[in-house]
């Protein structure tokens, strides 16, 4: 019965990787196509769109009845919901700089830092429990984005502080979001998570975009904007936000970003299979490191999911008795 139920739990797990997986693949693809292709070069706005199309459609969903909302008093809004948004804001705004700067390889090797920066805030932040193997397989991590890194030909130290300060940031975020879900006085599904937080994403969005892209897109006589592009680029983003809030709802960010890595080292895989992009042996090597580091990561929280489990169904004053499952203690 235990074995039965922890692979259960398993399987809806990677189920919900799965299709983080596949989604964010597929905005990146899509988003990478209005940027460089399509006539629309100006992420930030397409990020206020997505913002936007998020919001409505979760305010007609809520609206309407067809999902349960709860209510929500001003001061929780401002102590939950705000530094949300005003994180993701800073995130976009600063890691969309960094492709100013950096090669988008290099950025996605180095987006692999975000299991170790996720774990780090969530022991500072509680959501996370300090174990010497979780530890060490965030190191092994760590080194494999660092031996993937070495020899970068376009190196640029500001572009790398941009990244690094984006992936903090996002760790924060995502943390956060996993308070705000998981929450016992805050029942949120993922449309009445995006119903809260995706309008104050847009909020804060609006300072750069006014900033930084307005005066330019009013300009610009070359700027294309497709009805059917940016309708179905919206639709595919909604669907990415609503698996982002759901996988860390159901497991946690950690898990989501450790899963990252295997997405971030796909991506740079297809992008060598269709786009014949240079890929060194050594960066193939760091990311094998990493690579094994992630399936490490889930052996452990395998492990650990079947002590638990067996600690909670073993009867009262069986303390002498063998357990149901080998229980090592850390």
């Amino acid at each position: 019965m235990i074995e039965s139920s922890v692979l259960k739990e398993a399987f809806r797990a990677y189920l919900y990787v799965g299709l983080w997986i596949v989604l964010s693949g597929s905005v990146i693809t899509y988003n990478k196509f209005l940027l460089s292709v399509a006539g629309f070069p100006y992420p930030i706005s397409l990020t206020l769109w997505h913002m936007f199309s998020c919001s409505s459609i979760a305010f007609v969903l809520v609206r309407s009845g067809k999902v349960e909302s709860i209510n929500m008093d001003v001061s929780t809004y401002i102590s939950t919901i705000v530094p949300i948004g005003a994180c993701y804001s800073v995130t976009l705004w600063i890691g969309n700089a960094a492709y100013l700067y950096l090669s988008v390889s290099f950025i996605q090797m180095l987006k692999a830092l975000m299991p170790v920066s996720v774990f780090t805030v969530g022991c500072l932040m509680g959501t996370e429990k300090f174990v010497c193997s979780s530890f060490l397989n965030m190191c092994l991590i760590a080194l494999g984005v660092a031996i993937a890194s070495y020899g970068e030909l376009n190196f640029n130290m500001f572009g790398v502080v941009l990244q690094l300060g984006s992936i903090i940031v996002e760790s924060i975020r995502l943390v956060l979001v996993q308070l705000l879900l998981q929450s016992r006085g805050l029942k949120l599904n993922p449309i009445t998570t995006l119903y809260y937080v995706s309008p104050c994403c847009f909020a804060f969005l609006l300072v750069p975009f006014f900033s930084l892209e307005w005066l330019k897109i009013m300009n610009d006589e070359d700027v294309v904007i497709n009805p059917f592009y940016m309708i179905t680029n919206a639709a595919v983003a909604f669907c990415l936000n609503l698996s982002v809030f759901l996988l860390i709802g159901k497991t946690s960010a950690l898990t989501m970003n450790v899963a990252g890595v295997v997405k971030d080292w796909m991506l740079i895989g297809i992008s060598v299979w269709v786009f014949h992009a240079a890929v060194s042996p050594m960066n193939i090597g760091g990311y094998l490191i990493a690579f094994l580091a992630v399936f490490w990561y889930n052996y452990e929280k395998y492990k650990r999911s079947r002590t638990t489990m067996a600690e909670k169904v073993q009867p009262i004053g069986s303390e002498e008795e063998e357990p149901l499952v080998p229980v090592i203690r850390k």
